[in-house]
């Protein structure tokens, strides 16, 4: 008889946990990039922090109105700065099905280029892409604790993106299909020209942990294109183009619903009205010059085992696993796992146990790492290892004790196979 009573009660605690699950609002994160003291791309009659909050607008509005089972959630409504780490913190808290963020795309002063083009999370195949992700990622120097908050990643440096070769990201192939469905249906709406699905690494991406995709509308910086962004008309197609790829995903992948959403209304969109009266031109800020490959002499870099400062010990410079033999002068591969202000103890919970880990020290930081090898593929298998502990880590590559670039590194590794 008791078990009788524990099935049954198991029988119904299943059947309330579906019915749960069933009755669970889809949730859309729309995130209109930039905001407040962060202009984003400056073009000679607006901004692009007011272009995306524009059309993120009109996009929500049309979900609210038509599809009234989704929740819809912006990470900001008006014109403010929100951190990237916290556009990502909102839209994993309130357990979001699906991370749209929405910016506008500009080129140095000279260059021409149309069209809107959708990004993935992933590894930059082209230069450009590079370019786009540096762009946006850029926003964390706003940050005053940018370098520890990110773990010393340096939107900056190229360096710093091959963290984003190792993403296996398990929404990616969502991710994907979520870009094309933007890129088909927004290109038709506005009559703008494809450009095509990409990847590159962003930030704001990387952070989330639900299918995702980052939206380059259009080009501040080609005057014609900024009118038709900066338009009432422009900013409803967009809108529009986004929001029948949102329909086109949920039919898709949301399998909760039979019958998806009620026909969409013809009816006008109100345009809300962020962008100001046009501003007189202003001159984008010059570009930084690119940092130099090797450190300058005051960060020449210090390599340390993690040991109370009592019982340290000097340590011999890294050797490379005994199954690869050094050679003079080869690069040296570890695995950087995170950054600190101070100095940790071996027990330090952000190391999870690693009480092994080396550091060295550069631009103000303590920067922890694991293992050091000569085999690049030994470095790749070690960080695949860690994902769960340290998704963040990425490779780093040294010579004789100064850091070099992990690109050369990888190339002189890959001639000598």
């Amino acid at each position: 008889m008791k078990n009788r009573y524990l099935a049954l009660l198991w029988i119904t605690l299943v059947f309330v946990a579906g019915a749960m699950a069933a009755n669970k609002r889809f949730t859309l994160v729309i995130d209109a990039g930039h905001g407040g003291t962060d202009a984003g791309a400056v073009g000679s009659i607006t901004k692009e922090k007011h272009i995306n909050l524009n059309v993120a607008l009109v996009f929500g509005a049309l979900v609210e109105r038509n599809c009234p089972d989704v929740r819809v959630i912006y990470t900001r409504k008006t014109d403010v700065f929100v951190p990237l780490h916290t556009r990502a913190d909102i839209a994993n808290r309130n357990k979001a099905d699906l991370f749209i963020s929405i910016h506008t795309n500009a080129l140095p002063k000279g260059r021409i280029s149309r069209g809107l083009e959708t990004y993935t999370l992933g590894m930059h195949r082209a230069a450009d892409n590079l370019d786009v992700a540096k762009r946006e990622n850029s926003v964390i120097l706003i940050e005053t604790d940018y370098k520890q908050r990110y773990q010393g990643f340096d939107p900056r440096s190229s360096e710093s993106y091959i963290m984003f070769e190792f993403i296996a990201d398990r929404n990616m192939a969502q991710s994907v299909e979520l870009a094309k469905y933007v890129q088909r249906r927004t290109c038709a709406s506005s009559g703008r020209q494809n450009k095509g699905v990409k990847q590159a690494g962003f930030l704001v991406l990387r952070e989330t942990s639900m299918p995702s995709c980052l939206i380059e509308l259009g080009f501040i910086s080609t005057p014609d294109e900024e009118r038709y962004l900066a338009s009432n008309s422009g900013v409803e197609q967009l809108g529009r183009g986004i929001y029948q790829a949102f329909v086109d995903y949920r039919a898709q992948y949301d399998k909760k619903i039979s019958v998806p959403y009620k026909a969409e209304t013809r009816q006008e969109v109100n345009i809300p009205t962020v962008v100001p009266k046009p501003e007189p031109k202003v001159e984008p800020k010059p570009e930084p010059k690119p940092e130099p490959k090797m450190a300058p002499k005051a960060d020449t870099v210090k390599v340390e085992a993690v040991a109370d400062t009592a019982k340290a010990e000097p340590v011999a410079a890294a050797q490379p696993a005994p199954h690869a033999p050094a050679v003079a002068s080869a690069p040296i591969f570890k695995l950087q796992i995170l950054a600190s202000s101070t100095r940790l103890k071996p027990t330090d919970a952000r190391l999870k146990g690693h009480s092994d880990a080396a550091y060295y020290e550069e631009g103000g930081l303590y920067k922890y790492t694991l293992g050091a090898s000569a085999n690049y593929n030994e470095l790749v298998q070690l960080r695949k290892s860690l994902l769960t502990e340290f998704p963040q880590a990425f490779i780093i590559a040294f010579r004789d004790g100064q850091k070099m670039d992990v690109r050369e590194a990888i190339q002189q590794f890959k001639k000598k196979q």
